[in-house]
């Protein structure tokens, strides 16, 4: 079955040794690597994340609480639909940003701004709503949503760094061509 929107490109891991870089035996088997149209891969990054998200949410906002699942589903479904919306937009701002300055990957620094920007964005829109829910001040939001900020700028970086790393950047398969 043919897909013209799904690419394979083969690439190795590679060892640094004494010598230069050895390729060990075990990591150099080929690994694929998945290259989707621009809508596509946006889709699939949000999808996949938010679903994690809500679990991650729920479990941190029922020790947050002292709630139950019950309690906390609702409202990490609610900031996870938020979010939804958020990501997208915020994301095709960023890679148009990124195509402007014609970039080719994504640095440390550049990995740092974006996972900022986002939780940063999402902070300022969700503090009313815990304020609402769990029907506390607004200093008991902002320190729910602080620690939930912290998990999310880790899970954001590893996640997104993950997702490149099988989901090739769409300007990268470009520039390859």
């Amino acid at each position: 079955m043919e897909n013209r929107d799904l690419h394979y490109f083969p690439f190795y891991i590679l060892v640094p040794g004494r010598a230069g870089s050895l390729q060990l035996d075990l990591l150099a088997q080929e690994l694929t690597m998945f290259v989707l149209q621009p809508l596509k891969r946006r889709i699939l990054y949000v999808a996949t994340f938010e679903v994690i998200a809500i679990v991650m949410s729920t479990i941190l906002l029922m020790f947050l609480s002292g709630g139950d699942a019950q309690g906390s589903l609702p409202v990490a479904v609610l900031v996870s639909l938020i979010a939804v919306t958020w990501n997208y937009t915020y994301n095709l701002m960023f890679e148009s940003w990124e195509a402007k300055r014609h970039t080719s990957g994504r640095t440390l620094m550049v990995r740092i701004m974006h996972a900022f920007g986002f939780e940063f964005g999402l902070f300022v829109i969700i503090i009313p709503i815990y304020m609402v829910w769990y029907s506390v001040g607004f200093w008991m939001a902002f320190q729910m949503e602080a620690v939930l900020l912290l998990f999310f700028l880790v899970y954001t970086f590893v996640f997104t760094y993950l997702f490149d790393m099988l989901f090739e950047l769409p300007q990268n398969v470009a520039a390859q061509s």
